[in-house]
């Protein structure tokens, strides 16, 4: 289907379309070029309409806050999709159980479930990214992760087809699901325990104390770049940075963060290449210096 053929069945679909549209505003690292459709549903039946339009006729990204995505500085040549506040809503379905739209982020939904007297996913409050990315990641810290807590994800795929997946049906791994890249998760069902809200806030303060310490913030980075190794060796991923690689080695704006050598940052006016330039580089450095393979935890798109 041609853009302008495009441009005017969309006309009746209930959400938000934009083409040629802007990405660098649309994730953290401040990086990359345009799309060529974004597409911003206002319903679920808007999402369904738009994919049996667009099924099979070019690409599709599922962007949620965009804290761990690097886009390319090229035009992106497909359909970027943004769920917005109807993918956001939040309920307990009972006193220790939790439905949350794919689009609200992970803080939130640490927040509701602390005012709502349930333990468990005070790690979340850690974390930056919405649901959808954190289902997608399988997120986690601080030996605690979503598969410990999710019960089913809601979800529909690229044919506009809606199912649901009960957790104990899906293979997790270290930052990783095996589920279809062609799903578009658009509510999760959490699990946690009864406990006083004011042990759950003390608890959140505590970790997002230990992550503040540790992590830097208020720049433009989109977190941890590599995978920690955890079948290669017992050191953390920052630690093999900094004993292969100088940590004021850069590639014009794209720096390694001092506080966390497993950060990398935008300075200013960073390019797509210029990080992956230094991926690239500190990848090789550390496979060389230490014989490990260190695998990419933030999601390149191109």
């Amino acid at each position: 289907m041609e853009i302008e053929d495009l441009k005017k069945s969309v006309l009746s679909i209930d959400g938000n379309v934009f083409f040629d549209q802007t990405i660098k505003n649309l994730n953290w690292f401040n990086i990359g070029g345009k799309t060529r459709i974004l597409f911003k549903p206002n319903s679920l039946k808007g999402l369904i309409d738009y994919l049996k339009l667009y099924a099979q006729r070019g690409k599709i990204f599922i962007l949620g806050n965009g804290s761990n995505v690097l886009f390319d500085d090229e035009t992106y040549q497909g359909t970027i999709i943004k769920l917005g506040k109807n993918f956001s809503r939040i309920s307990l379905l009972d006193r220790t159980t939790i439905i949350a739209g794919t689009a609200i982020s992970q803080k939130k939904v640490s927040e509701f479930a602390k005012d709502n007297n349930i333990s468990g996913l005070e790690f979340m409050s850690c974390i930056p990214g919405s649901i959808g990315g954190g289902i997608r990641m399988n997120s986690g810290c601080f030996k605690k992760e979503f598969k410990d807590v999710l019960v089913s994800i809601q979800l529909v795929d690229f044919q506009g087809v809606v199912k649901s997946i009960p957790a104990n049906k899906i293979n997790f791994n270290y930052r990783s699901i095996e589920l279809s890249k062609d799903l578009i998760f658009l509510s999760a069902t959490f699990k946690g325990k009864e406990r006083d809200s004011l042990e759950i806030e003390q608890y959140m303060n505590d970790l997002i104390k230990k992550k503040e310490i540790a992590q830097p913030t208020k720049i433009k980075t989109s977190g941890s770049t590599f995978k920690n190794p955890i079948n290669q060796t017992n050191k953390k991923v920052w630690e093999l940075i900094r004993s292969s690689v100088s940590i004021e080695k850069s590639y014009g704006d794209a720096f390694i963060s001092e506080k966390h050598a497993n950060f990398f940052v935008n300075k200013k006016n960073a390019k797509s290449k210029d990080m992956k330039s230094l991926i690239n580089f500190v990848k090789e450095k550390v496979e060389q210096n230490t014989g490990v393979k260190l695998e990419l935890e933030i999601v390149v798109v191109e």
